[in-house]
């Protein structure tokens, strides 16, 4: 009888939440048996010799709460750290795809998120802090998630017709124009599928839309010059950077969509890796867009340059390692993207910016008295004699 009324009175405790930490308990180690399955489904563990020992990774720490589950575990000596990584879908399976994995040598961090990603949600404008905000879209946090471009300079964004990325693309230079005076940021856009960039022409930050290699290897040569002159600036003040200046010159962006079109001229080709090398100091940087990754064009310097590569649906693995998204190709959502920054590889959730609600937000920057059909748009103001 009491051992009756034990149990009923147990019972209820877990029901009515007076015993909350026996229930976190219980599930603490409910998850941590499904992390202990997916080490010996995955065999990442060490085998003695001429012994069925296994080492298995000890669990160090566990961590639950609304948002997600946190596990700290060893990993044994002997055994790859990288063989984590590249066996992540064991831990997909014993859990669910939405899964975050950190590796170092001796210690891994699984984050796993039960609630996903939304599938959609629009573009809402939000104050960042950087001194180049990229605003990326929503993190498996729940939170909007944004990198500095000037601490992690050029980026790669690549992706097939209806992925996402053209929308991902208006978002980022909308985000920039909004944050930043035309003091302090300028804008030099390559639109060589003639289908992107209309929305920027007469937008005070932009110094030009440029649809073929004729029209923007001039700026770019400018942009070259500029980049020499202020080399002289950080030698003559003796600092590292642009915002060590007095009085700092502007950041510039140069944004070409489809860069790929761009691959047989060489003295461009010579100037973006020459910006992806030199660029971050001088406060010049780059971001490059195409659909299909091309081998040849992102194979050296300037591949290494570009610390971070947004890698929204490909058609294939091999196209998805060009990029340095591996499992890309497996993304089957509009805006779904794999966000690389350098090692650190995440699922995003791009917002939606549609064209006519982006042309509404940006019609407080348009110029004045602006030509609708300037054949050579205007360079800004430092690149001139």
């Amino acid at each position: 009888m009491i051992l009756e009324i034990a149990w009923t009175t147990f019972i209820g405790s877990i029901v009515y939440g007076s015993t909350p930490y026996v229930w976190k308990g219980m599930q603490k180690s409910t998850q941590n048996s499904k992390l202990r399955k997916a080490f010996i489904n995955g065999e990442l563990y060490r085998k003695e010799k001429d012994s069925k020992i296994k080492v298995k990774p000890n669990i160090i720490n566990t961590k639950i709460n609304d948002k997600k589950m946190t596990f700290v575990f060893s990993i044994p000596k002997g055994v790859n750290p990288d063989d984590f990584i590249k066996k992540a879908y064991v831990f997909k399976q014993h859990f669910n795809d939405y899964i975050d994995l950190k590796v170092e040598n001796k210690r891994g961090i699984l984050n796993v998120y039960p609630k996903g990603l939304p599938t959609k949600f629009n573009y809402a404008y939000q104050v960042l802090s950087h001194r180049l905000p990229i605003m990326c879209g929503r993190s498996l946090e729940g939170s909007m998630f944004s990198f500095d471009l000037v601490e992690n300079p050029h980026m790669l964004v690549a992706g097939e017709t209806g992925s996402g990325k053209s929308s991902a693309l208006r978002s980022i230079l909308t985000t920039l124009i909004k944050s930043k005076n035309p003091d302090e940021l300028r804008l030099l856009l390559g639109d060589l599928k003639r289908s992107e960039f209309h929305l920027f022409k007469k937008i005070e930050h932009v110094d030009g839309v440029y649809h073929s290699a004729g029209d923007i290897g001039l700026p770019l040569m400018k942009v070259k010059k500029e980049m020499m002159r202020r080399g002289d600036m950080l030698d003559e003040a003796e600092v590292n950077s642009i915002d060590e200046l007095p009085n700092k010159p502007p950041y510039i962006i140069v944004c070409i969509d489809e860069v790929a079109l761009l691959k047989k001229e060489h003295d461009i080709m010579d100037i973006l890796e020459e910006i992806s090398s030199i660029g971050r100091s001088l406060g010049v940087f780059l971001i490059l867009s195409m659909q299909r990754p091309d081998a040849q064009l992102l194979d050296g310097k300037l591949k290494v340059n570009l610390t971070v590569r947004m890698g929204f649906k490909t058609a294939d693995k091999i196209n998805s390692k060009i990029i340095g998204t591996p499992g890309s190709e497996e993304l089957d959502i509009p805006g779904r993207m794999l966000l690389r920054i350098n090692s650190h590889l995440q699922e995003i959730q791009a917002p939606l910016l549609e064209n006519n609600i982006a042309k509404k937000l940006l019609e407080p920057y348009k110029k004045s008295n602006v030509v609708q059909f300037q054949k050579e748009p205007d360079i800004m103001e430092l690149f001139k004699e």
